[in-house]
């Protein structure tokens, strides 16, 4: 087996602008790596001819697969189609199944047959048409001299639909492959370079087919370990054995030995101990909620998260003294004591979790610098409070406010420092 090199091309200028994130990349990267195909480079172009028949050029004479996406459309602007026809020394056909698709859909959904949309039929002679269950453009697949280039809509729900009903089949098909694995250590606490210190013997004794990678986030880092090489089972035992030596080396910092997100494993640990969970939001306004509920299941341990945004809502509804705001300030850690153990009551939960801030430049009116957020984390027995100074914008603090306060909620139910 040998290892299959593999280019994406996105086409579309709202992609060059930022009008539009590109999220096909990640998935059919995401896609391709499960299969042992590595994605060594990623293209964005804009809707210009040259521009594409350049990236194609130079992605083909790199790689052995080369998937496009976007550009496929009934509009002036969708110029990927005939250029790929032109490209690949065809000519254009009408395609009757995909015809017969195109008008059933249209009846389908009462809209008119218009003969821009009966367009889509056409196809290059040149290619094997990919079905598009889920629109109107069909998906391409091109060989040539040894090569294969898929062309898909840049609708995303469209492409995936189109790649798991007929491209992936067909890639595992036409290429084989190392295997290529993955082992992920989920660590909390402690930056990078303190964890490369820690671990420095155990990378450097690695074999030169496995690789560790560090990927820092919000008072997180994620260790990667990849492996290459013929034989799966025996690249998983030496990952799983690499993988176990480091976590035991830096086990007071582990929170995960698979790669979850914090809300995922504060899911798995409630879900095992029967235990129930309860917020008081104030300057997050409810994001630690949309996190925690974006697990399925969610309902079986979290009862709810009270968004006391403004004071009153602190006092009438989790009991926050009058005396306390006017005391201490909203953003304080008497404040923040006084929602968690309102929560707690109110919510009739296990363990319950506040948080008060503020985010942005308005910070001075409320006798805290900005970017000051308390939390709490409490039980029936005891609370724990931590004062948090965030010195970036608005949705980037409360990005970090969501994930320091899911990471406080795991340190307290684990009994960490």
């Amino acid at each position: 087996m040998s290892n299959i090199a593999a280019s994406i091309i996105t086409i579309g200028d709202e992609l060059l602008i930022g009008q539009v994130i590109d999220t096909n990349s990640a998935w059919i990267a995401q896609r391709l790596n499960r299969m042992g195909i590595d994605v060594q480079r990623r293209v964005a172009v804009g809707d210009e001819r040259a521009a594409i028949v350049h990236a194609l050029d130079e992605e083909l004479s790199k790689s052995s697969l080369v998937i496009i996406t976007g550009g496929l459309g009934p509009t002036a602007d969708d110029i990927t189609k005939p250029l790929l026809n032109e490209y690949f020394g065809g000519k254009m056909i009408v395609d009757e199944r995909v015809l017969a698709h195109l008008k059933e859909m249209m009846i389908r959904r009462n809209r008119p047959v218009l003969e821009r949309n009966m367009k889509q039929a056409e196809v290059p002679d040149v290619c094997t048409v990919l079905t598009n269950k889920m629109g109107s453009a069909p998906g391409m697949w091109f060989e040539k001299d040894g090569k294969v280039i898929i062309a898909l809509p840049g609708v995303p729900f469209e492409m995936v639909s189109i790649m798991e009903d007929e491209g992936l089949p067909r890639l595992k098909e036409r290429f084989t492959s190392d295997a290529l694995l993955h082992r992920s250590i989920i660590t909390a606490g402690e930056g990078e370079s303190y964890i490369a210190e820690k671990i420095k013997d155990l990378e450097e004794a690695l074999p030169t087919h496995i690789r560790l990678a560090y990927l820092p986030g919000a008072g997180m880092v994620r260790l990667r370990l990849t492996g290459r090489g013929g034989d799966a089972v025996q690249l998983a035992e030496e990952l799983s054995a690499a993988q176990t030596a480091i976590a035991a080396r830096i086990e007071n910092i582990v929170v995960a030995l698979e790669d979850i997100p914090l809300e995922h494993v504060l899911a798995n640990w409630f879900r095992k101990e029967g235990k129930t969970l309860g917020l008081a939001e104030s300057c997050t306004g409810g994001n630690v909620a949309h996190h925690l509920t974006q697990i399925k299941g969610a309902s079986e341990y979290f009862k709810g998260s009270i968004v006391c945004y403004r004071n009153e809502i602190k006092e009438h509804v989790i009991g926050v003294a009058t005396a306390t705001i006017e005391q201490h300030g909203a953003i304080s850690e008497e404040t923040v004591t006084e929602m968690v153990k309102g929560a707690l009551k109110v919510l009739d939960v296990d363990y319950a979790y506040a948080v008060t801030g503020i985010l942005d430049s308005d910070g001075e009116l409320y006798g805290a610098p900005s970017g000051t957020v308390w939390m709490a984390v409490a039980d029936k027995e005891r609370v724990d409070t931590k004062k948090f100074y965030f010195p970036f914008d608005r949705l980037r603090n409360k990005d970090m406010a969501t994930s320091m306060g899911m990471l406080m909620i795991w340190k307290f139910i684990n009994n960490r420092p």
